[in-house]
């Protein structure tokens, strides 16, 4: 194996690595919510535990070849990772109140350090083509290339709103944040997960679903949702829930998320693939309709019409529906469950841990939404087994690929 197939099996064996600490914490997220930990502590264990983990990880192998380009510092996840897991865990119990005072500084600190080593290595790949004119499509999807071209115009966006949102976590660790946030705490969430998550998601999504699904997405549709997914983020932030700022910044973010939404369902449409993955992909495009006219009740609906519980239930539908199901529908294209040699892990395993994760969320937010505390609990925990069946699926697909390759 020369140089180069040496660093793509070290950025590869590494992304794997940052994709299964994702997958565990995305069951360590659901059981923390089962279990009735504090909110301050579960949203780092969903954010930057399992969405962020995963994002970094496939990112650091998907961004550089949709730039035409190989990462630059193929050693960079390796560094990086350290820097995330200390960051996230750190943010959890300062969350949860455990641990010393500084716990919540180093914890942002960390985790500043990790993006820092992230937008360095992308940054440095992608230097000499960094708005992705040069796409890396090949003549055979030649016409693809214009939506490829917009996709990867939001890279750099996500890149800021990522930059953004660390920065003013740290800000908010050491008591500096800025007035210009008047609620720092769920305006830096909503920077990372809307700016800099959902966004990337926007963009991927349009380069490897139709690829995935082999179909195709019509360039102003993918044009609506990257320009209403990048502007509307940084709305919501500067104005949260005060104004008319705030109000356009929901309008938008709902444009994107219900136009995502009608793109995923008209690929699904027109593929005659319907593999383990799909009901996960149709699930996420539900949740992000349901975010969408969530959001907008926020935004407009009169004080008191929506009950409290709805900001638990938007923040659920937006990480474990939206984001998570996403995640879990593409993971179960790039590690199809079949492969697998372990008995017990196959194509049915994955299909009831779909299952138990839409079933599971979909009792949990008609409890919250229609004030049923008793379809909570046990929608939470059918959540955590549909969350369990998934780490298993992937954990042994990446063991086994992991003895292969070494």
């Amino acid at each position: 194996m020369g140089a180069s197939g040496t660093a793509a099996a070290t950025v590869t064996r590494w992304s794997r690595t940052f994709v299964a600490v994702g997958v565990g914490f995305f069951l360590a997220w659901q059981v923390a919510v089962a279990a009735g930990l504090p909110r301050a502590a579960t949203v780092p264990l969903g954010v930057y535990g399992f969405v962020f983990h995963v994002v970094f990880g496939k990112a650091y192998t998907l961004v550089p070849s949709y730039f035409a380009r190989e990462l630059a510092v193929p050693l960079a996840p390796a560094i990086h990772l350290p820097f995330a897991l200390l960051g996230t865990l750190g943010s959890v119990a300062a969350g949860a109140g455990r641990g010393p005072a500084m716990v919540g500084p180093v914890a942002a600190i960390c985790w500043f350090a990790g993006v820092i080593v992230f937008v360095a290595a992308i940054g440095w790949t992608v230097r000499d083509n960094p708005t992705g004119r040069e796409t890396g499509t090949g003549d055979t999807d030649a016409h693809r290339r214009r939506v490829d071209r917009l996709a990867n115009a939001a890279v750099p966006v996500v890149v800021a709103y990522l930059l953004a949102g660390s920065a003013l976590e740290m800000a908010r660790a050491f008591g500096l944040e800025p007035t210009i946030a008047p609620a720092a705490g769920p305006a830096t969430t909503h920077l990372f997960a809307a700016g800099t998550a959902a966004l990337l998601v926007f963009a991927i999504g349009f380069r490897l679903l139709p690829r995935l699904l082999v179909a195709d997405v019509h360039p102003a549709l993918a044009a609506v949702v990257l320009t209403g997914g990048g502007v509307g983020p940084v709305l919501l932030a500067v104005d949260f829930r005060s104004g008319p700022v705030f109000s356009l910044g929901a309008g938008l973010e709902a444009v994107a998320l219900v136009g995502f939404a009608a793109a995923v369902t008209d690929l699904s449409r027109q593929s005659d693939r319907d593999r383990v993955g799909s009901r996960a992909l149709l699930g996420a495009a539900g949740c992000a309709g349901a975010v969408a006219l969530l959001g907008l009740g926020f935004a407009f609906a009169s004080a008191g019409l929506l009950p409290a519980t709805a900001y638990t239930a938007h923040y659920r539908l937006a990480v474990g529906g939206f984001l998570a199901l996403t995640i879990v529908g593409v993971s179960y294209r790039f590690y199809p469950p079949a492969v697998a040699s372990a008995s017990g892990i196959g194509d049915r395993t994955a299909r009831v841990s779909i299952a138990a994760l839409l079933g599971g969320l979909a009792l949990e937010v008609a409890g919250l939404l229609g004030s049923v505390p008793a379809l909570v609990g046990p929608g939470r925990w059918l959540s955590v087994l549909g969350a369990a069946l998934y780490a298993a699926v992937c954990w042994t697909i990446f063991l086994e690929r992991s003895a292969l390759t070494g």
